[in-house]
């Protein structure tokens, strides 16, 4: 069932100035290019204003710049990215991912269930874990013995949660994120790999995000911690001892070695690799592709992806690349020369 909204509803929600028709009838957001009469969309970018002329959406979330360029039903807002992520979870139409316990469940005995605790079918839940209320287990997933799983947390299908794991509140985990696996600790012998135990935990705070399959291994003697509200994309590898800080986000196919510590609202971008046994600073920004090697101690943008070329530029590139140390002997052989050759002053 198509479930509307007016538009006065809507701005509302957002706190936003509504110009137009309050008893327009709304069903869902969309493009400003896809719209349909009974859509609303937004322009969180003025270099697609022009798209304002052509759209067939039934109302807009404007800028107050933006605004007069749009004869339509809008809603005047502040920031209009804001206020279509707000509008979006409003009209969220993503089902849950379980509804009641499903008797192929398999719950042990001494767990204790919160209020409206939903547990899809296959699901295991293991001795003394504990899961808050209105938590949702999806389909398939494990949780371990002694973990916590604090209230309004989502785990989608095929999701793995070892032992004695502590999530916190409003968290949600996308299909195939292991939390809490063995950190990769081993100690050589004569070329013979010892496996060190990992009896650390992993521990997640409040309002945490963690995307499909993605890893999070837990401590080998300390925690693994991940503070509130730090969001991790798909396909990433947190190792063991760990620290996140708050509001950090960090994207697809990232790489964190073990016991690096990273501070508070970093942004860190796609395909970056982070070494281990260092500090990242507050307020960091990583582009995409970047190795680190070091800790960073003042926030701003640090970069070492290098942009592609073509190939020809690129064999050319690295040829000279392989040459470097010959170049700097012969440019300190010239500076030398150099120095020979200035005349005296009188």
């Amino acid at each position: 069932m198509i479930k509307r909204y007016s538009l006065a509803q809507l701005a509302a929600s957002i706190d936003a100035l509504l110009v137009g028709d309050g008893e327009s009838q709304i069903e869902k957001i969309s493009t400003l290019t896809q719209a349909t009469d009974k859509d609303i969309s937004f322009l969180a970018n003025s270099k697609y204003r022009t798209q304002l002329a052509t759209t067939n959406a039934g109302a807009v979330i404007l800028s107050d710049s933006d605004a007069e360029h749009f004869n339509g039903n809008k809603l005047v807002v502040k920031d209009p990215y804001i206020a279509y992520a707000k509008l979006a979870q409003l009209m969220d139409t993503t089902p849950r991912a379980a509804t009641g316990i499903h008797p192929n469940a398999v719950v042990h005995p001494t767990v204790k269930l919160g209020n409206n605790v939903a547990i899809a079918a296959n699901a295991v839940i293991e001795a003394n874990a504990v899961l808050g209320d209105n938590v949702q287990i999806g389909a398939g997933c494990f949780v371990g013995d002694s973990t916590t799983i604090g209230d309004n947390t989502k785990l989608w299908a095929n999701v793995s949660v070892y032992h004695e794991v502590e999530i916190g509140h409003n968290c949600l985990f996308q299909s195939g994120a292991v939390i809490g696996s063995d950190g990769f600790g081993y100690a050589n012998q004569s070329g013979n790999w010892i496996k060190i135990p990992q009896v650390g935990r992993v521990i997640i705070g409040d309002s945490v995000e963690v995307g499909a399959n993605t890893v999070i291994d837990r401590g080998a003697l300390d925690d693994t911690i991940i503070h509130n509200n730090v969001i991790l994309d798909n396909l990433i590898q947190i190792a063991h001892n760990v620290e996140i800080g708050e509001g950090t986000a960090i994207a697809g196919a990232s790489v964190v070695a073990g016991s690096t510590k990273i501070g508070k609202n970093c942004q860190i971008a796609g395909l970056v690799g982070i070494n281990g046994h260092m500090e990242i600073c507050d307020g960091v920004m990583i582009t995409g592709m970047t190795m680190i090697t070091k800790s960073i101690t003042s926030a701003g943008v640090y970069s070492s992806g290098v942009p592609h070329s073509t190939n020809k530029e690129w064999r050319r590139n690295m040829a000279h690349l392989r040459n470097l140390t010959d170049f700097k002997q012969r440019l300190k052989a010239l500076e030398s020369l150099t120095q020979k050759l200035k005349p005296i002053d009188e």
